[in-house]
């Protein structure tokens, strides 16, 4: 491909509405246009990256039996009603009317569509297991459409639906699609980590998500730096930690009431309590209380919260447990008025709705709490005493770096910033039940089917490559999913042996099946052409030029480790075969570790 006739345009400086690296980079690099928020033409360079790696996912889910189909973008309200999910979705689901006013939307995913194709063409345990999958456009109306492809509100997903007889299979079907994410993300060649991962939204039993290491990742992991253990920080363990008081003696709540005027932060209420054997009390003897408003439909219903002081809650893990859909603060006006007192002295003890404490205050006592009065605490708070509707300890703080890990001896968390790119779910019936998609068991008794479900952000994933895979001149692509694999640089393309020599060593590496871009432009200086190529940052630059030549030699850039080589133009096919097999046996040792 000649460089003088492909669709790009190169930018030397940064787009001011470019926010992260990869949005830069693909602007600065002629691969997307911004169209809308949210919404971006794909370039050639774009559109070939990404074809590439809906090769790779079409290779590893048909090695495992997968079938792809294509749905439509727009999906009628019936199935979503069926589902329930019309109104539970939110905002992000853009529903519209036809000219006959009827309900549709555009399709964010596809569960209730392909449960509606499997219910219609699927009726006997014979024709089970089946596992569906598409790669197509989606639309989620995002409210902070950012970052680029990483929070669009158009882009390209690849979205995979299984259908079994009974739970055991469902859970083979599961790993099966687990183990073939793994391969997909080893082949692209990056950094990942599955991670066990709240369901939200889609809904089902268990879920992990595999995640791009990068240091631009909206999502925090904690991974054990001993055993696998590896978690989505809301969905992490976080483990019971003894009280580190229980050789005090107890105190009843009346012991006394601090006066604590203009105190609200815990570190200050901390430094403000003296009794005769402290200057102060540690963070761990005070604690903190939230109060909630949950909702389910169209019920809904407050909670407290009670926390160490020097921990954070768990929203989602407070949300699950206690079956809501929905769950946010109190607002402060209304929870001061409930309470009698200013925010920073609303305490759990009189404020009479359920509450739940977590599980590192079990066997606490001698704790701080707001006292319901202006600029007053307790001492001597216990919660599984002094909490008139109390609802016992439970895991709802989030777990932190350094924390022991729960599911081994002697590991600890490691903290790690990812960016999501891929999802597996175990649905369970949710779908298959709500919109009666049911089979014959070999009794002739009718069962609803178990779903899985898989889904994989394709343009996303492109995205979370350039994250974790740049420098300071530009782009490293990972060979697998780079646009081009070899930059071919015609230096001086008005001599005509520089631009002979090219053209041969042009054709002998196309012969060969290499995908090379051949930079022919006439007009510009080397400089300006190295200047490109690093910000395109193709695995290998292979260079010609009339100073080289007399010299007889070309030379080969290695992109990631800038290795130079100066070889007979003769030799180029060679060589650029011998990088090649050098850099695959690298992403290959990679992947087996």
């Amino acid at each position: 491909m000649k460089q003088s006739r492909l669709l790009i345009h190169t930018l030397r400086e940064v787009p001011r509405d470019a926010d992260v690296v990869s949005q830069q980079l693909m602007m600065r690099a002629g691969m997307i246009q911004k169209v809308a928020a949210g919404i971006y033409d794909y370039l050639p360079l774009a559109l070939r990256s990404i074809r590439k790696f809906e090769q790779i996912v079409r290779e590893e889910l048909e090695r495992d039996g997968c079938q792809e189909l294509l749905m439509p973008t727009v999906q009628p309200a019936e199935l979503w009603q069926e589902s329930g999910r019309w109104q539970f979705y939110g905002p992000e689901l853009r529903r519209f009317k036809d000219r006959k006013e009827a309900d549709f939307c555009l399709g964010p995913t596809h569960e209730e569509v392909v449960t509606d194709i499997v219910r219609g063409r699927v009726n006997s345990y014979k024709q089970l297991p089946m596992n569906l999958f598409q790669i197509q456009t989606k639309f989620r109306d995002e409210i902070r459409p950012r970052f680029g492809l990483m929070r669009g509100r158009e882009f390209i997903m690849k979205d995979g639906y299984s259908f079994h007889a009974d739970d055991a299979d469902a859970d083979r079907e599961y790993w099966a699609m687990f183990a073939a994410y793994k391969r997909i993300f080893s082949r692209v060649g990056v950094k990942f980590r599955p991670v066990e991962a709240d369901s939200g939204a889609i809904g089902g039993s268990f879920t992990h998500e595999f995640h791009v290491l990068a240091g631009s990742g909206e999502d925090a992991i904690l991974s054990c730096d001993r055993c696998e253990y590896t978690s989505n920080i809301e969905k992490t363990e976080a483990p019971r930690l003894p009280y580190p008081h229980a050789h005090e003696p107890v105190l009843g709540l009346q012991h006394a009431h601090f006066h604590t005027p203009g105190i609200i932060a815990m570190e200050e209420q901390a430094r403000a309590f003296r009794d005769a054997e402290h200057d102060g009390l540690p963070l761990d003897h005070a604690s903190k209380y939230y109060l909630f408003r949950a909702s389910k439909g169209e019920a809904s219903w407050d909670i407290g919260l009670v926390l160490r002081s020097d921990h954070e809650p768990n929203t989602v893990k407070l949300k699950n447990l206690v079956g809501a859909d929905f769950l946010e603060l109190v607002p402060v006006e209304e929870a001061e008025s409930r309470a009698g007192t200013r925010s920073g002295f609303i305490g759990p003890v009189e404020i009479e709705v359920p509450t739940y404490a977590d599980a590192s205050l079990e066997g606490a006592f001698n704790l701080t709490c707001g006292a319901n009065r202006d600029g007053y605490h307790h001492f001597g708070f216990r919660p599984d005493r002094d909490l008139k509707h109390f609802k016992g300890f439970h895991d709802l703080r989030l777990a932190a770096e350094g924390d022991a890990c729960t599911r081994c001896e002697g590991g600890h968390y490691q903290a790690f910033r990812g960016i999501e790119v891929g999802q597996v779910f175990k649905l369970g019936t949710k779908y298959s039940k709500s919109m009666s998609c049911t089979f014959l068991d070999k009794e002739g008794k009718e069962n609803p089917m178990v779903m899985g479900c898989y889904g994989i952000g394709i343009t996303r994933t492109v995205a979370a490559v350039i994250e974790q895979n740049h420098d300071a001149d530009g782009i490293v692509w990972p060979w697998p999913v780079a646009p081009f694999e070899v930059h071919l640089l015609n230096l001086d393309p008005g001599n005509p042996e520089v631009s002979a020599v090219a053209e041969q060593v042009e054709r002998d590496l196309e012969a060969e099946g290499f995908e090379v871009l051949h930079d022919d432009r006439e007009g510009l200086s080397p400089g300006a052409k190295f200047k490109d190529a690093d910000l395109l940052g193709f695995p290998l630059r292979l260079m010609v030029g009339s100073k080289g030549l007399k010299d007889g030699v070309i030379e080969l850039k290695d992109r990631r480790t800038k290795e130079l080589e100066k070889f007979p133009p003769g030799e180029g096919l060679a060589r650029v075969r011998a990088a090649r097999e050098r850099i695959m046996g690298e992403l290959a040792a990679a992947a087996g570790r």
